[in-house]
């Protein structure tokens, strides 16, 4: 069944990790496993940390998303044992970064708020070890679920 907006928004704000798919040139979708938080304004946040080992603190989503700034957020639930109880929201985003994310001041606030929400959320950001955090607005959720919770 088709979940209604508010509900799909509540269960993406609940959810504690997600695949972010952004578009590469070349190979079309890049999607990797992110760690995030949603704000009340409709905002996702996405850090770059510096907590788990990179080769590089400039990474291949940024790149994308300079790019193309459109982007999807996926977070799903799986039960192997109860299909009954299977989910997925998908939220449609489009990166803040750049010219076109209006006042410089404006979007550095909301980043500090989203760093502010990742480090409550997640015990290993509790001291904010972010190189940034992405700004993306949600465009559109979409969401489907087995049964009624």
């Amino acid at each position: 069944m088709r979940l209604a907006d508010h509900e799909a928004r509540a269960r993406l704000g609940a959810h504690d990790h997600a695949i972010l798919c952004t578009v590469h040139a070349e190979r079309g979708v890049d999607a990797v496993p992110v760690a995030y938080a949603v704000d009340d304004d409709g905002f996702v946040g996405v850090p770059v940390d510096q907590v788990k080992p990179k080769a590089s603190l400039r990474l291949q989503r940024e790149r994308n998303l300079e790019a193309d700034p459109r982007a999807t957020l996926l977070v799903e639930h799986w039960d192997r044992g109860d299909w009954s109880r299977l989910w997925w929201v998908r939220a449609e985003l489009r990166w803040q970064g750049g010219t076109a994310a209006g006042p410089a001041a404006a979007l550095a606030d909301r980043a500090a708020a989203l760093a502010g929400r990742l480090a409550r959320r997640y015990p290993q950001y509790q001291d904010q070890p972010f190189a940034r955090v992405l700004v993306l607005r949600i465009v559109r959720v979409t969401g489907w679920a087995a049964a009624e919770r």
